[in-house]
């Protein structure tokens, strides 16, 4: 078994941002071992569909199982949690995939003796926020930085990687000829590169001064959902002409949603968090990771140009 120092446990490691993770833990020097969480078959199958060289050991789990990740758990010296869903359904809550998930990793942590765990979050998060997947982030991440075990929290806007849902959503609308577009695209979007993120990632991880706190992380550049469109339909090509959305009919159409369906396509809540404006400044943020940001047009064409890599 490789020794606790080299050992990363990593949940919810089936999602975009976890399987690049995982590819560059195995190409470090040294290679880094991943003991990888997640909550389904389905979901571990995807995960020994990797490159050899990068398959962790999986365990399927109950994130809210706290003595099945302090099992878990031993042998890592830290963790990367990655749990966490914008829409919440009556089969998938917010306060069991963030409260209830963080809870119990903090307590598992403790348990088997972790040096730091590394969150990722929502710009916004707070636990007093007016939207409720943002206040559900934000007790989630006061319960990790509450905890024993010392706690890093990132929290981002939109990530984009290729082949992931935003990038993919984003192909669609750019690629469409006529998109229609909440508020004609007013929001202003700061969208990240994936490899900037697990570039983020692995430098938390790195013994520094950045236990207990928040950092606030997003690309280079803060445009509108409009504009931000427009460039991914010049790189393709294209040309897109926009429909505009009336806030209160889409924030309707949430509503009814949810009341009729058992998983509804967009809730009131996600609305909420896609609407609302990232515009911050990433600077310090980079300087104490000791990361530099991808500009956004190399983003754009590692995500949607034909031929783009797919992890």
């Amino acid at each position: 078994m490789p020794e606790a120092a080299d050992r990363i446990l990593v949940t919810g490691a089936n999602g975009h941002l976890g399987r690049l993770l995982l590819c560059r833990l195995a190409g470090a020097t040294p290679r880094r071992a991943v003991h990888a969480l997640v909550r389904s078959e389905r979901a571990a199958e995807s995960l020994r569909n990797l490159p050899a060289d990068a398959r962790p050991e999986i365990d399927v789990i109950d994130y809210r199982d706290a003595a099945a990740l302090a099992r878990a758990a031993r042998g890592c010296s830290q963790a990367v949690h990655l749990v966490g869903i914008l829409k919440q359904s009556r089969r998938s809550r917010y306060e069991d995939a963030h409260e209830g998930a963080s809870a119990a990793l903090a307590d598992a942590a403790a348990r088997a003796g972790l040096r730091r765990i590394v969150g990722l979050s929502i710009l916004g998060a707070h636990p007093d926020a007016g939207n409720a997947c943002l206040a559900s982030r934000g007790r989630a991440d006061a319960i990790l930085l509450r905890g024993k075990t010392p706690a890093v929290i990132v929290r981002l806007p939109m990530v984009l990687g290729a082949g992931d849902a935003a990038a993919q959503a984003l192909l669609r609308q750019a690629s469409a000829g006529r998109t229609a577009l909440v508020r004609g695209g007013a929001a202003r979007q700061q969208p990240i590169a994936a490899r900037d993120v697990v570039e983020a990632i692995l430098a938390a991880l790195t013994p520094r001064d950045l236990d207990g706190r928040t950092l606030d992380l997003a690309g280079p550049e803060s445009l509108t959902q409009r504009a931000l469109v427009e460039r991914a339909a010049a790189l393709l090509g294209k040309r897109v002409a926009f429909r505009s959305i009336p806030l209160f009919a889409a924030r309707f159409a949430a509503a009814a949603a949810e009341l009729l369906l058992a998983d509804p396509p967009i809730t009131r809540a996600m609305l909420g968090v896609l609407e609302q404006d990232d515009d911050i400044d990433p600077g310090e943020a980079c300087r104490l990771l000791g990361i530099e940001l991808t500009p956004l047009d190399e983003t754009l064409r590692l995500c949607l140009a034909p031929g783009a890599e797919r992890s």
